[in-house]
């Protein structure tokens, strides 16, 4: 099995270099917003945008950080946001990767159906769940709670994170679920023993884009939430904004707070994207593995 799973041809280094120089030049240019934003972050409050570049502003205002959490209680609000991202992005991961599990599973037929079904849901717009959310939130007493925010990763979120997951289990040996299926595994043992080492990047991937969804969005606690102390940062953010529109050290302070956590979490998950993929990944663990058999060791 591994020799049919062999990689073909190394491209050439001039390939390498040159895809990694596109790489870095990309970069380059993402990075340059955030740079852009923690130096205006550091001019003095009052001032307006500087007219050209500006690498470091004289004198650094270091304390508009401390300003900020003194205009707006972001601290509250970060917390609030952290106690919903506890419980969304699990619930979201475990929801979307067993949805894709699944649809793996199907004949192809049936799964393309399932799969043309969720890309039309992926167009619809999402004000348009607003008023049916906000009918049945009412109607459990979800309203004003943050259990309302977190409500939509019971279902996964988003289907694309369903079909990410459902990409990457596809990809996995169907010999190595038909051995799992002989062997008496059940769906949830196979998910586990099977799908998740093989998923690992994809889990990393959708752990992040569920971080973000739910970090920045804001107009579902406008909607939901009835409270001031149960807002979450990008309110935050909006408040501090209403504030005083004018001071814009200040705000791009107030958004590099908002934006270090996304940041963060992306870098501490940059080691997983780097990991194979699929069946690539199983086939690999069980080839590192001492004494491994014909069959998944489950």
């Amino acid at each position: 099995m591994s020799r049919h799973l062999a990689a073909g041809p190394r491209p050439g280094r001039p390939a390498v270099l040159g895809w990694h120089g596109c790489l870095l030049g990309l970069s380059v240019l993402l990075l340059i917003p955030l740079a852009a934003m923690i130096v205006g972050s550091l001019r003095l409050p009052g001032l307006p945008p500087p007219r050209g570049i500006e690498w470091l502003p004289r004198p650094v205002a270091w304390g508009n950080y401390s300003a900020v959490f003194q205009l707006v209680d972001l601290g509250r609000y970060a917390l609030n946001t952290l106690f919903i991202e506890a419980f969304a992005v699990p619930i979201s991961l475990v929801t979307a990767s067993w949805a894709g599990f699944a649809l793996a599973q199907l004949p192809p037929r049936t799964a393309q159906r399932i799969i043309t079904t969720s890309l039309l849901l992926l167009l619809l717009p999402e004000m348009s769940l607003w008023v049916s959310r906000f009918i049945l939130y009412r109607l459990v007493n979800l309203i004003d709670t943050p259990w309302a925010l977190i409500a939509p990763a019971i279902l996964g979120t988003t289907p694309l994170y369903m079909l990410i997951f459902y990409w990457t289990f596809r990809r996995v040996p169907g010999e190595l679920w038909e051995a799992a299926q002989l062997d008496g595994v059940g769906a949830l043992r196979a998910w586990w023993a099977l799908g998740v080492p093989a998923a690992r990047a994809a889990f990393a991937a959708v752990g992040v884009l569920a971080f973000v969804y739910y970090w920045r969005e804001f107009n579902e606690p406008l909607i939901y939430l009835q409270t001031i102390e149960k807002y979450t940062l990008s309110v935050g953010l909006a408040y501090l904004e209403q504030l005083d529109p004018s001071n814009w050290p200040l705000l791009l302070a107030g958004s590099v707070i908002v934006t270090a956590p996304v940041v963060l979490v992306f870098l501490l998950a940059q080691p997983f994207f780097l990991e194979p993929l699929g069946a690539q990944g199983v086939v690999a663990q069980e080839e590192e593995r001492p004494g491994a058999g014909g069959g998944p060791a489950l």
